[in-house]
């Protein structure tokens, strides 16, 4: 079956009324996934496309992330309606969502938003499922201690994928070794904060009516400074986002050198996906530190 008799099949079903596609186009997307609009006789829809092969249960991971940040009522998320399989091809349809120019205030309203959502809170750092970073698992096993998910569960994957692959060498592993034999010391001590997972410049857009909305999470709890460092990856949040973060929640002394720390895990995500220069970051920020 083509995908698009299973989305229209799958749409009709959801629905309980015919649905027939009229038209799809291409929309920017990442690496991983074809996405579309697609046009139908009852409206617009989003569709993202991949290899279930590749990425088994990436789709339905992304779906239940995204509720879990619906849930907290905080921000704009879009809804995922349905997901599934035809052949070797996975599927996600989400709501469509029309793009517009930010509102006045965007800045703070999307930092008063996502400190909000971090008072969201669990009593484990972690998931009770695991997920994806980009293409790669992310395992999600819980743990009391943020020191010991971050290190177990964030940076050590990372590190032997790397070494294996022959990213990294055995230098990297002792600037590691010498940086957790002090992790204890670096983090303050917080309870889990519910985290979008991957919040890059990328990983938001803005709504009709000029508002945030975030989308392609990476869903767990943990420390909230991880997603703040990752904001500060690739640029493109306005100084007042982090004015009004502060000023809703604020954070420890100290927490723009933390997120140099925070930002080794998706470093060496990026590593492991793309290679390149980003080991030299990576070696980088443990020199100082370590």
């Amino acid at each position: 079956m083509s995908w698009k008799k299973a989305i229209e099949t799958a749409l009709s079903e959801k629905f309980k009324t015919h649905i027939k596609i009229i038209s799809s186009h291409y929309v920017g997307g990442g690496s991983i996934n074809d996405t579309r609009m697609i046009k139908t006789n009852k409206g617009d829809f989003f569709v993202k496309m991949n290899s279930a092969g590749k990425f088994p249960g990436m789709f339905e991971k992304e779906a239940k992330g995204l509720k879990i940040l619906d849930s907290a009522n905080v921000i704009d998320v879009p809804e995922p309606l349905l997901w599934g399989e035809t052949g070797d091809t996975a599927f996600l349809v989400l709501n469509y969502i029309n793009s517009s120019h930010k509102k006045n205030g965007f800045w703070e309203d999307f930092g008063t938003k996502l400190a909000l959502l971090h008072k969201n809170s669990s009593d484990m750092f972690g998931l009770d499922h695991d997920n994806y970073i980009g293409s790669l698992p992310q395992s999600n096993k819980q743990h009391r201690r943020w020191e010991d998910f971050f290190v177990l569960e964030r940076l050590e994957p990372q590190i032997k994928l790397a070494l294996n692959s022959g990213e990294i060498d055995k230098s990297f592993v002792k600037l590691f070794d010498n940086l957790f034999s002090k992790i204890d010391r670096i983090f303050p001590d917080e309870p889990p904060a519910l985290l979008h997972g991957d919040l890059w410049g990328g990983n938001y857009m803005t709504n009709e009516k000029g508002n945030p909305v975030l989308i392609d999470p990476a869903v767990y709890y943990g420390h909230r400074e991880m997603d703040l460092g990752m904001t500060r990856l690739f640029g493109g949040f306005d100084n007042e986002f982090y004015y009004h973060y502060n000023k809703k929640y604020p954070l420890e002394k100290g927490w723009e050198e933390r997120l140099e720390i925070c930002n080794l895990y998706p470093l060496m995500v990026h590593v492991n996906l793309f290679g390149g220069g980003y080991s030299g970051s990576v070696k980088a920020i443990l020199k100082r530190f370590v």
